[in-house]
């Protein structure tokens, strides 16, 4: 999907990707924003998961992520193959490990592009791939006593 364009600014940069990590921290949409910056980016897209209160009909009172240790060389594998696809001009993404509150952030994306089209389909490549590809699993502890592993990948 990637193009060719007679100006450097409408093709990839260099080096796009920016900023990938896994925290057992807080994270933070205005870090997310500032990595993706790029004078030459005409669209900048970015997606944030929270923790809902529900999940298949039955409420969510808390949740935990964990990961395996390979799980950010995996991020950045998915994040090279995006930049590879995509003329991307910077490119974001941070996930959260450890247990979560309803309301938490627990993932950012983010996806610089020439031209917001491109921005938006990266940025949906990148937060679908990192979902079904990187080994991140989430516990959710529901309401009613039950719970459930999901598995991201």
């Amino acid at each position: 999907m990637a193009s060719t364009y007679d100006h450097p600014g409408e093709q990839a940069a260099q080096d796009p990707i920016r900023l990938l990590a896994i925290r057992d921290t807080p994270l933070s949409l205005d870090e997310v924003f500032a990595a993706v910056g790029d004078d030459a980016a005409g669209g900048t897209a970015l997606f944030v998961g929270t923790v809902r209160n529900h999940d298949g009909g039955v409420d969510v009172d808390a949740l935990g992520y964990s990961c395996h240790p390979t799980a950010e060389a995996e991020m950045r594998r998915v994040a090279e193959k995006v930049a590879a696809d995509y003329p991307v001009r910077a490119l974001a993404a941070v996930h959260r490990v450890g247990d979560l509150a309803v309301g938490d952030l627990a993932v950012v994306v983010a996806v610089s592009c020439p031209h917001r089209g491109e921005a938006f389909e990266a940025c949906r490549k990148l937060i679908d791939d990192l979902k079904h590809e990187v080994p991140i699993w989430k516990h959710q502890r529901f309401s009613d006593g039950t719970e459930e592993w999901v598995g991201a990948c």
